[in-house]
């Protein structure tokens, strides 16, 4: 009988692990979402040429104005041209949904035309 309620307790204690480590903040999940859909919007039609599809990392953080404030942009190709156009895209335009002020990290994909 002791067995059996020791195996409870260790089967309640695993599966209590597990509810745990699923558990994913919604809120935080929205306010990512918030961002990149605003940022999509700001990076359409690029007024340069792609020549080649690009992955790009862009760093940014909301300000208390709930304004985008570009922090870093790093690519595997050096493209001044490139981090010049997302940065004056997004730095200091105000996003539609207020929105928690912290780093978010955001992967932008540049697709070519040709």
């Amino acid at each position: 009988m002791k067995s059996i309620k020791s195996l409870l307790i260790i089967v309640a204690f695993a599966f209590g692990s597990l509810l745990y480590a699923t558990n994913t903040n919604p809120e935080a999940k929205k306010m990512k979402s918030v961002v990149s859909q605003e940022v999509q919007k700001l990076l359409k039609n690029p007024n340069f040429l792609v020549d080649k599809d690009m992955q790009v990392t862009v760093r940014l953080t909301i300000n208390k104005k709930n304004e985008i404030v570009v922090l870093s942009v790093n690519s595997n190709r050096k493209s001044y041209e490139i981090e010049d156009f997302i940065k004056s895209r997004l730095n200091y335009k105000k996003l539609s949904e207020i929105v928690e002020a912290k780093v978010y990290t955001l992967p932008v994909r540049m697709v070519s035309v040709i």
